[in-house]
């Protein structure tokens, strides 16, 4: 047995998760591994081809979308996108973090692509979650895990439109709603449903055929429970296979509704290694990619959001390693973490991708112990 399988069977059989699959790649060497069932306590055993709710490991696959269009001159950088949507157009901002919502002044400026792409447009969460402009995030959007009770994409919008940014555009780094935002913008300046462009323009050009926004009553099967922990911290099933991911979404999330498998988050990963090229076929440019995989933040706004990033950067749709903090922490080093309890890097100066799925939600921003030992331990391979 190999020393990755037996780091997940020690997670397994000590009730941490009841299965997990973990991908390591390094040119043309790949090694895939499952361990456990798909439940606590027994159930289909994890295979190669499991599928998994990708939580917001779906990030980087919505960045890279959007960057598509960016590609073909229909959108810029630094271009508002008011002009697309419209519930963006004049934007509040609190006085202060701690201010209560009705302390508001008008944005500085106009909110732009590259400010969703890097997480940068004033609306999402920063570490501190108690602060009243946060809130709304949380009861009136409802986005993340709970697919189903999510509104319709406009409707959504028109929700954002009256809650004030915590800061105003291009000040501080606030985590996922923009990628939600990017799904949105990409859907009306495409024409098409959010899952029908991503699938355009990534997912069938990579090959990436088990990966959707729901999955078919054909699939079920292969979907495990959600589980997270319940009282006493005994795990109880969050979402069940023919539950919220059964049936196409009201509201696709850029930030965090794909499901798909390891092998389908590699063949994404190679095509960023090999700077947007996929089989011969160019998928993003170079530019693009290069882009992608930098990180835009400055020492403060780093600094500042300690909690989610631990002292790395941030690209478009992932993390960016910027220093040695830990051993695992290699500089380029790209890619994030989901609350389903998913993990997905590709190091770009040795062309090593990592993966670890689980569906085991996390408890907070910190990744658990599971994920940090894998890294630990491909770090070392």
């Amino acid at each position: 047995m190999s020393d990755l399988y037996d780091l997940l069977r020690q997670y397994v059989d000590d009730g941490t998760v009841p299965g997990a699959v973990a991908l390591v790649a390094r040119g043309g060497r790949v090694e895939t591994v499952a361990a456990g069932t798909f439940a606590f306590g027994g159930g289909s055993p994890m295979r190669e081809d499991t599928l998994f709710r990708l939580a917001s490991i779906t990030k980087p696959v919505m960045a890279a979308a959007l960057l598509t269009l960016v590609d073909e001159g229909r959108l810029a950088l630094d271009e508002p996108v008011k002009g697309w949507l419209p519930e963006l157009a004049a934007p509040q901002v609190v006085r202060t973090p701690q201010a209560g919502l009705d302390y508001v002044v008008p944005a500085r400026r106009d909110v732009t692509v590259e400010d969703l792409l890097t997480f940068r447009s004033g609306h999402g969460f920063p570490d501190d979650f108690s602060l009243p402009a946060l809130q709304p995030l949380f009861t009136t959007l409802k986005s993340g895990l709970d697919p189903a009770h999510v509104p319709a994409p406009d409707e959504w919008m028109a929700h954002l439109s009256r809650i004030p940014m915590l800061h105003h555009p291009g000040e501080a780094w606030l985590y996922n709603t923009g990628s939600d935002i990017q799904g949105v913008l990409a859907a009306r300046v495409s024409g098409q449903p959010l899952p029908e462009f991503v699938a355009e323009r990534v997912l069938e050009p990579l090959g990436m055929s088990d990966t959707t926004f729901w999955v078919p009553a054909d699939r079920l099967d292969r979907l495990p429970p959600l589980h997270r922990p319940g009282a006493q911290g005994v795990p109880e099933v969050m979402d069940a296979p023919d539950g919220q991911w059964s049936a196409p979404p009201a509201f696709p999330s850029g930030a965090g509704g794909l499901v798909s498998t390891a092998r389908d988050w590699l063949a994404f990963a190679r095509m960023v290694l090999a700077k947007g090229m996929a089989d011969g076929r160019r998928v993003l440019s170079e530019e693009s990619v290069h882009r992608m995989t930098t990180d835009h933040l400055t020492l403060g706004q780093r600094a500042s959001c300690g909690l989610f990033l631990e002292g790395q950067g941030w690209g478009y749709g992932g993390a960016v390693d910027v220093g040695h903090v830990t051993p695992w922490n290699v500089p380029g080093r790209y890619g994030w973490v989901g609350g389903s309890g998913t993990s997905a890097h590709l190091i770009p100066a040795d062309g090593t991708v990592a993966v670890l799925l689980t569906q085991m939600t996390m408890t907070g921003p910190t990744p658990p112990a599971l994920m940090r030992d894998f890294w630990r331990l491909t770090a070392k391979r």
